[in-house]
């Protein structure tokens, strides 16, 4: 079955879902997981913050989780700071990136399904108080650069109209990395303005955050959130980094680890500029990836992809477009001088919990954003804490959804024919054993919050522009030459 194929019978499921029942609206939506942990105190100087975010990173695709990719830099903000074994992503891109944003899960704003597709007309909801404005308000100057894959259709989705002060990069969540475009699209873009530029989109993005860092008044606290489109397909590097990888047979693995190795070379160049602007002992660097590696084709993206898929996730199963750990719990880090311990952390954390988190460290009083689903994870992150989370949505969309409560973790697929799968993850991180018939109990209690959470959704958004397309696109003209064209 193709993505497109997956797409419309998932899109008729949904009709008839919430043609039958309906969906609350999202101005109604309840609160889940507030809660408090032990505070993050704001500093004196509030620090600079720079998030990095990698794009299809197999959680055991860095050297620190025993990859033979070689990933130095990386690594060593690993070894001196918080290595966040148990960090949660959304299981796809755009949602990963909205509950950055939002500290709110997408099923609240309707980015719970799929990404948003190149030909997508939608994007984050405008009224969500998102991450960078509320940054800006505090008191720091906030630039992006790199992938947005919020909303690229009408500019009051864009960075620049969401808090950033500059934006460097392309709008659509997948471009070819030398020429900059989406199905012979541009895209690549400085603030609101399209850019004609050559190079290699990754190297660009390194090069454009090493200028913001060297030329910024270190007396002002820094947002910088830096979102690579590496390794995502296409997988493709220049020659100089692919010959590092000359011993590797495989030309898809090898072009995909000389993309790792790129950002692995841009982080390395941000914290030496750090230093010798003497920024770096205020700086908390993040470093995440937004889902799981791809191991099906089918949520490889719009390129054509063939054979065995080079990402590989270590432990977990399956990976990128799935609720199985491979395509959720993802390679993470936080590294702060002197602020966070060097350690191994297992508490649960949820990228939602970053909202709150850098909101606390920045001194920002909460209120002006829509209720939160993360939490304040900083005593977990800086001192290894146990996580004051004991639930965790995976996601829940019409077709189904996935929620933690502990360790245990359950995994619904309401579409037909169905299937529940319940597992002990404290025994069974790798989701081998099924016990939802051993544990019947806990299946229906953790059902009944699935159940709890779909009444409380927005309908998702892919839905919608999928049945639009589906079933309001116009009829395009009979060209015999097309109809008959084996390739079309």
């Amino acid at each position: 079955m193709t993505r497109r194929q997956t797409l419309l019978s998932g899109a008729a499921l949904a009709i008839s879902r919430l043609a039958i029942g309906g969906a609350a609206p999202a101005s109604a939506l309840a609160t889940l997981g507030i809660g408090t942990q032990a505070e993050a105190k704001p500093t004196e100087k509030p620090p600079h913050i720079i998030y990095v975010v990698a794009d299809d990173l197999g959680w055991k695709d860095v050297g620190y989780h025993g990859s033979d990719i070689r990933t130095p830099h990386i690594d060593a903000l690993a070894a001196n700071g918080a290595r966040l074994e148990q960090f949660y992503a959304q299981p796809m891109c755009t949602p990963t990136r909205a509950a950055l944003m939002t500290g709110r899960y997408p099923l609240r704003y309707g980015l719970q399904t799929g990404v948003i597709p190149s030909g997508g007309s939608y994007g984050l909801a405008t009224d969500e108080y998102i991450l960078p404005q509320m940054l800006k308000d505090a008191g720091y100057r906030t630039a992006m650069v790199g992938k947005w894959h919020l909303g690229h259709a009408k500019k009051e989705f864009w960075p620049t109209q969401r808090g950033f002060e500059s934006f460097y990069g392309a709008l659509v969540g997948e471009i070819d990395h030398f020429e900059h475009a989406s199905h012979g699209v541009k895209d690549w873009y400085r603030d609101n303005e399209p850019l004609q530029e050559e190079g290699v989109d990754n190297l660009l993005f390194s090069k454009e955050a090493l200028k913001i860092v060297d030329t910024h008044d270190a007396n002002k606290p820094l947002f910088l959130y830096l979102a690579y489109t590496a390794p995502h397909t296409p997988l493709q590097a220049p020659q100089e980094y692919l010959d590092k990888y000359s011993a590797i047979p495989d030309p898809q693995r090898r072009a995909y680890a000389a993309m790792i190795s790129i950002i692995d070379d841009g982080i390395g160049a941000l914290v030496e500029t750090l230093a010798k602007r003497g920024m770096r002992e205020n700086t908390i660097i993040m470093f995440q990836s937004d889902n799981g590696g791809v191991r099906s084709a089918m949520f490889a993206g719009e390129s054509k992809v063939t054979g065995e898929l080079p990402a590989q996730n270590g432990p977990y199963r399956d990976g990128k477009g799935t609720l199985y750990e491979g395509g959720t719990r993802v390679a993470a880090l936080a590294n702060w001088p002197g602020k966070i311990a060097s350690e191994k952390v297992d508490g649960v954390i949820h990228v939602t919990d970053i909202y709150p988190t850098l909101a606390a460290l920045a001194g920002v009083e909460l209120g002006r954003n829509k209720p939160l689903d993360g939490i304040n994870a900083w005593a977990t992150i800086s001192q290894g804490k146990p996580s004051a989370r004991h639930e965790m949505v995976y996601n829940v969309d019409p077709m189904g959804g996935a929620i933690r409560d502990g360790n245990m973790k359950l995994i619904w697929t309401a579409a037909l024919p169905g299937r529940v799968e319940l597992f002990d993850l404290s025994k069974d991180k790798s989701e081998t054993t099924n016990l939802a018939e051993r544990y019947p109990r806990i299946v229906r209690k953790l059902q009944e919050r699935i159940r709890e959470l779909s009444a409380q959704m927005a309908p998702p958004l892919l839905l919608g522009e999928a049945i639009k397309l589906t079933f309001g696109a116009p009829p395009k003209s009979w060209d015999p030459a097309a109809v008959f064209d084996a390739d079309n």
